[in-house]
């Protein structure tokens, strides 16, 4: 009875699960139905209430069979320092990967953070998605808390805000930037710096710009997607809200 129960729930009406496969919308695949263009398990089906069951049943598209879009998965992962933002390592070194292989199959790493780099860092298996979040045109805000050595001035900051020269001639664009702590017995201060480009290692490279070393780098947000909830190697599914603040972009 159980299991009759659970096939009854997995049913769905053939129109719908041809508009949800990228075929057409549902009223032009009720049309396609009753043109006699679709055929369930071999045998052409005309009626506009056939119901089917996707886990079983083969659906096939003027001859050809209809496979089922991927669902799309947005994980937010708080990355551990020692693990590279890549899907497989030549060096077989740790990789963010190996962290999230329980969420779901086919995520690539939506930007990067350097090895040596913690925090926000979004995986997905929606490529549209990643490249709108990744194109510089969209500015999409970052936020980072970076521990220096040494004590910043009040002209070191305003030289970050303002932009400074990395890779031998290019100059970052304004950034906001603010002192977290000042710390004079360790020389030592934290910052956060809140960018919206993504040139490789840029904050590190910022600071020693600077003439600062970094002691720490953790990017605490990404938009306004936080990881402050989540420990070190943890990560949780971004909510529908969180996805679309980002596409909105």
């Amino acid at each position: 009875m159980l299991e009759r129960e659970k096939e009854m729930e997995e049913l769905e009406r053939l129109q719908k699960y041809l508009a949800n496969n990228g075929i057409a919308s549902r009223r032009k695949a009720e049309e396609y139905i009753l043109q006699g263009k679709v055929k369930v398990n071999g045998k052409v089906v005309t009626e506009l209430g056939t119901k089917i069951n996707p886990r079983v049943d083969k659906v096939e598209f003027e001859g050809k069979l209809v496979k089922e879009k991927e669902k799309n998965i947005y994980v937010l992962l708080n990355k551990p320092i020692d693990y590279v933002t890549t899907v497989k390592d030549q060096f077989n070194r740790n990789t963010v990967i190996d962290l999230v292989k329980n969420a779901g199959d086919n995520l690539l790493p939506v930007g990067r953070l350097d090895m040596y780099t913690s925090g926000a860092l979004i995986l997905t298996n929606d490529g549209d998605f990643i490249y709108h979040v990744t194109h510089p045109k969209h500015e999409v805000e970052k936020t980072y808390t970076v521990t220096l050595r040494g004590n910043v001035t009040g002209e070191d900051l305003e030289n970050l805000k303002q932009g400074v020269t990395i890779d031998e001639n290019y100059i970052t664009k304004p950034a906001k930037v603010r002192i977290l702590k000042i710390d004079e017995e360790k020389n030592r201060s934290r910052l956060e710096i809140i960018i919206h480009e993504g040139k490789n290692r840029q904050v590190r490279k910022m600071c020693e710009a600077i003439g600062k070393k970094v002691i720490a780098l953790h990017r605490s947000k990404i938009g306004n997607i936080s990881v402050k909830d989540l420990k070190i190697g943890e990560f949780r599914y971004l909510t529908k809200e969180e996805v679309e603040s980002l596409q909105r972009i």
